[in-house]
């Protein structure tokens, strides 16, 4: 990989991961618009580490109590919303593990073609639109609060979760078209997404090790440790001003941005 590859992709990466645009579809795309190599399993696990990173350091005093009080609830201690949330969220996380489990290779040799990516991203693209119109209408006093939103709701938004393997959905965007849906504010839709992202990227990143270590593929250092770097910054970065500008611009520019993406993938694929 050139350095010029490596930013691009890192950069994208760190973007995409947490925006509602589908970071798969993005990185499955310059190859097939470009003709770039793949960029191996070694660049993978850097951009997957550097995403995680950036999300765990974000989110650290969320993450913080909510591991403490998962431990107390372990141990007997009395339970509050913190181990609930922390639990809700480990449950909501086996649905994407076993669907990628059992489903990974199916997904691979058939869903990742331009035709497909350019399908789910209109698709849910639309649904992210229709939820996030609905959202809108909403005063803040009808809004759910994440303490409400309970067991039932958590596992919903992770069989969504499930779903955005196949590429071209966007795991944010369908974490949080449910979200809405279930009438959580943007904000905590984004917020409950992000922290349900932390257990999918780290089984993501833990499998792509597994197949790094068993295979014989070279390791290029260099591209290791600067996608890494780049990604850690720029999704550190976009988790950072999306939380800020969700509020004010909703989730239409990425609506219009799925919009405009996927026909112009359509348009690339049949011309």
């Amino acid at each position: 990989m050139t350095t010029v590859e490596i930013l691009i992709l890192a950069i994208m990466q760190g973007l995409t991961e947490f925006l509602p645009i589908s970071s798969s579809a993005h990185l499955i795309l310059p190859s097939a618009i470009f003709g770039w190599k793949d960029q191996g399993l070694a660049f993978d696990v850097a951009v997957h580490v550097g995403t995680l990173l950036a999300v765990l350091l974000y989110f650290r005093k969320e993450v913080g109590c909510m591991a403490v009080a998962w431990v107390g609830s372990i141990k007997g201690e009395r339970d509050n919303f913190d181990g609930k949330l922390a639990w809700w969220i480990i449950f909501a996380t086996i649905p994407a593990g076993l669907f990628g489990l059992l489903g990974k290779d199916f997904i691979e040799e058939n869903l990742r073609s331009a035709l497909v990516i350019a399908a789910t991203t209109l698709l849910f693209g639309v649904l992210l639109g229709f939820a996030d119109i609905k959202a809108g209408k909403r005063t803040a006093e009808e809004n759910v609060d994440i303490e409400k939103l309970g067991f039932k709701g958590a596992m919903l938004i992770g069989l969504a979760q499930a779903v955005a393997l196949i590429p071209g959905t966007s795991r944010s965007g369908i974490t949080m078209t449910i979200g809405l849906m279930l009438g959580l504010s943007r904000d905590n839709a984004a917020r409950f997404s992000f922290l349900l992202s932390i257990p999918a990227i780290a089984m993501a990143g833990s499998y792509l090790t597994l197949k790094l270590i068993l295979s014989t593929e070279g390791v290029d250092w260099q591209a290791i440790g600067l996608g890494s770097v780049i990604s850690f910054v720029s999704a550190y970065a976009c988790i950072h001003y999306f939380l800020i500008l969700l509020e004010k611009l909703g989730m239409m520019p990425f609506v219009i941005y799925r919009m405009v993406l996927g026909f112009g993938l359509l348009w690339f694929v049949l011309s």
